[in-house]
């Protein structure tokens, strides 16, 4: 071997190529999270304030409020722990949903050339992508809500808040208060709303590919003559339509969890998950009922800057996956790989 050969299959072109093939959907994933999360962060943030206040305000006034009060950071308090965790739980979700649908495909299940099959096939890797990743989930995202409503927990305990604290004093507060346990508070929700909201996901953007021409080996065909688009902007139509819809379907469980989150984070006296939702619904009143449609209008709230976010974050997620995962495929192999 010349002395000048380098020896670490890092420094290999075709190696590298290899691995990144082998690994395709962890490295799509990975990138296409980063990029997404830190556009839709300032959104998501807005999102978890919406839910918990108790008087009706505005996106634009809300917004205002954060700035005034905490400055840009506001939007971005907390935005460490889902860059760091997002990157791990969407490599999981994605290989797990990826072998799932190589699992069915190796053994002939599920692998009719129509909608019904295709879409099966996602819903089923989704469910148990959102399933088994919510119990790594859970304590992070607690800590993020936790961070993102520092402002409006402190204001429930009458505390004027000087210096929010950081990340890992949140962790050490909640670990002190209830150990172990305090960090999975709300975790039955998380794993129903994980669980049920991945398999929509995926079965929802799955359908809509294929409706979309997408071949079921995975090359995107012309897209039907009634929705002329360009092929470029199909993940982002798909992304954002199956972001969107899947995540107004399970939003009133997003939620009464973060409800249930905030008066336990607040050391609050708890609610049954039953005894949250009547009380959004129909008020703190039984005596005063709320109407109906007011209550709907109560537990949707946040639902408009919500969408918006996953709009965003979706259509992102799934056009930087696709851009990445076409330049992978189209690495060279080594020479005499076919």
């Amino acid at each position: 071997m010349d002395a000048q050969t380098p020896i670490n299959p890092l420094y290999d072109r075709a190696a590298l190529n290899e691995c990144l093939r082998r690994n395709k959907a962890v490295v799509c994933a990975i990138s296409a999270s980063y990029i997404s999360t830190f556009a839709g962060y300032p959104l998501d943030s807005l999102k978890s304030r919406l839910q918990t206040t108790k008087t009706p305000i505005s996106v634009p006034r809300l917004a205002a409020l954060v700035y005034r009060e905490e400055g840009f950071i506001g939007f971005y308090r907390g935005l460490w722990i889902p860059l760091m965790t997002i990157s791990f739980v969407r490599a999981a979700s994605f290989t797990i949903y990826s072998n799932t649908k190589e699992y069915f495909r190796k053994h002939e299940y599920l692998t009719g050339n129509n909608m019904f099959d295709v879409a099966a096939s996602g819903a089923v890797g989704g469910a148990l992508a959102g399933a088994m990743i919510t119990w790594g989930s859970v304590p992070f995202e607690l800590v993020k809500v936790r961070r993102q409503l520092e402002y409006t927990i402190a204001a429930s305990k009458g505390v004027t808040m000087v210096k929010p604290p950081g990340t890992l004093e949140v962790v050490r507060e909640i670990f002190k208060t209830n150990g172990v346990r305090g960090l999975y508070t709300g975790g039955r929700l998380h794993l129903v709303r994980d669980t049920s909201g991945t398999a929509l996901y995926f079965f929802e953007y799955d359908a809509m590919r294929h409706l979309l021409g997408r071949k079921r080996s995975g090359e995107q065909g012309p897209t039907p003559p009634w929705l002329p688009i360009p092929v470029s902007l199909v993940p982002f139509v798909c992304g954002s339509l199956a972001g969107v819809s899947s995540w107004a379907l399970i939003y009133p469980l997003d939620v009464v969890k973060t409800k249930i989150q905030q008066r336990a984070l607040a050391g609050d006296t708890p609610r049954t998950v039953r005894e949250t939702f009547h009380r959004l619904i129909r008020g703190p009143d039984p005596a005063n009922p709320r109407p109906m449609l007011a209550g709907l209008a109560r537990i949707y709230r946040g639902l408009g800057v919500s969408a918006l976010r996953s709009v965003t974050s979706h259509g992102l997620l799934w056009t930087f996956f696709d851009i990445t995962s076409n330049y992978i495929d189209g690495l060279p192999h080594a020479s005499g790989d076919h």
